[in-house]
């Protein structure tokens, strides 16, 4: 290929899913189950994009290690088996990924899910076969860490300014500047606008279909 960029890393929850309101309802049931304070939904909507344990640690910053571990626990249940809200792509994403990937783009997934949970959502969706690589939060350091990009690129052969981080949260544009990866934003997941350029984005975009369109 002799275009600038090869390989698009993107964002899984917020970027190609609509899960926010899965993510908030199964933190709140797991807050319920352990007996501890609802965090409230703008809160959990902040920390979107972490891994799981430092999504605890950053919305019970008091509670021991044992109880993280244990809303850590009941958030997976109600995540993987009790919870039943839709989540469901966002316009235009199946038939953006499909064209992009025609056009000889690498693409790729790194995401504060946690394997299980990417790989269920990934065979639900059919779009495994999109992506030659992914990295999970449970894997490598979460967010705003570059190993999930660094180690995909190294997978890849794909240096670090021929790639580009799609996301909607901060965490994913400080981690594309910690990785020397530019950022790309979308503005339609769970972080203000102003806060992702203030973040290093290149732009931040409205609609999944407008991201396809910037790389042409």
């Amino acid at each position: 290929m002799t275009r600038r960029c090869q390989l698009i890393v993107f964002d899984w929850d917020g970027t190609l899913m609509d899960s926010e309101s899965k993510i908030v309802n199964c933190l709140r049931a797991a807050a319920r189950d352990v007996g501890v304070a609802d965090p409230g939904a703008a809160a959990i909507r902040h920390i979107i994009g972490l891994g799981l344990n430092e999504a605890m640690a950053a919305l019970f910053p008091d509670a021991s290690a044992s109880l993280r571990a244990a809303l850590v626990d009941h958030y997976r249940q109600h995540f993987l088996e009790l919870d039943h809200t839709a989540m469901p792509l966002f316009p235009g994403v199946v038939e953006g990924l499909e064209a992009l990937s025609s056009q000889g783009y690498l693409l790729a997934v790194a995401t504060g899910k946690a394997r299980r949970g990417l790989n269920r959502v990934l065979d639900q969706t059919g779009l495994h076969p999109m992506f030659v690589a992914s990295r999970c939060a449970d894997e490598t350091f979460s967010k705003p860490h570059p190993q999930m990009l660094e180690e995909i690129l190294d997978l890849t052969g794909v240096e670090a300014h021929q790639a580009i981080m799609v996301g909607d949260t901060v965490y994913d544009m400080q981690m594309a500047g910690n990785a020397r990866v530019p950022g790309l934003a979308v503005s339609y997941g769970v972080h203000p606008r102003e806060q992702l350029l203030q973040s290093g984005a290149l732009a931040c975009l409205d609609s999944f279909r407008e991201v396809c369109a910037w790389f042409q």
